[in-house]
């Protein structure tokens, strides 16, 4: 919970004096009482009082009621998660023959195809998903739609290439978020906020570099979230040798810090499906403010009716 208008709760310190200065009066009203020494004479002379909780409990309730009128001139709010209904999300996914390496079971590309499949589980049917593959050079396989079967067809026919261009994955992904913006203000719509979500063991062989790519998807206002595939330890088997293919995790942060995307790693397909389900959430939904003031006026008038309630019933008087 927020408050919208945070600057009123200062009103509590005023509750708080109020509800220090009620304990005060109360101990000296009863220091005062125990000062008489003839307890005949003070019963005598001073009407019945009720039990102790009876006196309280009405001046609890009408602090309660200031506090929560306080909170109502805060204007309080929760957050409420609201599924975007426009945006564009390019997945694009390394294809180069290290994605075979079983560091991550049952090999990188595999679970790469887990975890893309659990990202679009998160998405909200508006979001138009795109996918893109790339090895040496890089290809849009499904331009971005809301036809999910096409993209999740798409994921399964993905193939084993040479060489790793991820600049190449990038300018592939940008292009087809431009062709889809261009289609929509043919329409005449605007195009959508967008972002790319790359999957990759991060070394680039072949193609323009990740930097220039980088800076041109900062530029388009595009960021990029990185997803690395692997462990420094991934060796692939290449005619009877082991070949190391550790994952280049700098690499994959860089493009991330630069596009103002977000950096992820996990070595496990249980890890990438969790960081899949984190990245829907974040992507295809936004946090909105909405305003919960009157439960709080309700809970105040409530808490006040009872005060009075209460007050008249053990003692014929308001507080």
């Amino acid at each position: 919970m927020t408050f919208l208008a945070g600057h009123w709760l200062w009103l509590l310190v005023l509750v708080s004096a109020i509800a220090a200065a009620y304990i005060t009066m109360s101990l000296r009203r009863d220091v005062y009482a125990a000062r008489f020494t003839a307890v005949g004479l003070l019963a005598s002379v001073m009407p019945r009082r009720p039990q102790w909780w009876r006196r309280h409990v009405p001046a609890v309730l009408l602090l309660l009621t200031l506090a929560t009128m306080v909170f109502s001139l805060a204007r309080p709010a929760r957050v409420q998660r609201v599924p975007r209904e426009r945006a564009t999300i390019i997945l694009a996914v390394d294809v180069s023959n290290s994605m075979a390496a079983t560091d991550v079971s049952p090999n990188r590309l595999e679970a790469a195809k887990d975890g893309a499949n659990a990202f679009i589980d998160q998405l909200p049917p508006r979001i138009n998903l795109g996918l893109v593959s790339f090895s040496g050079s890089a290809a849009v396989l499904v331009p971005p739609t809301t036809d999910r079967q096409a993209v999740r067809s798409g994921i399964r026919g993905l193939q084993l290439g040479p060489s790793t261009a991820i600049g190449e994955g990038i300018f592939a992904g940008l292009q087809a978020i431009t062709t889809a913006g261009e289609q929509l203000a043919a329409d005449g719509g605007t195009p959508p906020p967008a972002a790319i979500v790359l999957l990759s063991d991060g070394e680039t062989q072949r193609g323009r570099p990740n930097a220039q790519a980088s800076e041109t998807a900062k530029d388009a206002g595009v960021p990029v979230d990185t997803i690395a595939y692997g462990t420094a330890d991934g060796t692939l088997e290449v005619g009877g040798q082991q070949i190391p293919v550790p994952v280049n995790q700098e690499a994959l942060r860089e493009i991330a810090r630069t596009t103002e995307g977000s950096y992820h790693r996990a070595v496990s397909g249980d890890e990438l499906r969790s960081v899949y389900e984190g990245l829907g959430s974040s992507i295809g939904y936004r946090n909105e403010f909405h305003e919960i003031t009157t439960w709080f006026v309700g809970l105040s008038l409530s808490l006040g009716l009872a005060a009075a309630a209460l007050s008249m019933v053990f003692s014929s008087r308001l507080p």
